[in-house]
């Protein structure tokens, strides 16, 4: 399996309501050094055109911005009708990761291994 089809299992498992880190993604794909790969991945549909990428954040819980979506302000407008509240620190717009961030698990961790072998 390659990264970017483990990439997709683990995208598509974040749940609805949650955000989760290019670096958790990198990490629960096996490949805790990978968070820009995944960035990549997303912005070129190389998991699948239908990963929810908008629930993808860095790991500050800011936004990924214009640059990975075809239209400005579309992660945030989703992100808000996912009904994750999205505020503005400076000049980016940040979701409040300990409150909305995805909790993955140990064993989530080891689904995803058992998965991939």
């Amino acid at each position: 399996m390659t990264f970017y089809e483990k990439m997709r299992v683990v995208c598509l498992a974040v749940p609805a309501g949650h955000v989760a880190t290019y670096g958790q993604i990198a990490m629960l794909c096996g490949k805790p050094k990978n968070s820009r790969q995944v960035g990549y991945g997303l912005k070129n549909d190389l998991a699948g055109p239908d990963i929810p990428a908008f629930r993808i954040v860095n790991g500050k819980g800011e936004l990924s911005g214009a640059s990975h979506f075809q239209v400005p302000d579309l992660q945030r407008r989703l992100l808000e009708a996912d009904g994750i509240p999205v505020f503005q620190n400076g000049d980016k717009w940040c979701v409040d990761l300990k409150k909305y961030g995805w909790k993955s698990s140990l064993e989530d961790a080891e689904r995803f291994k058992s998965q991939f072998e």
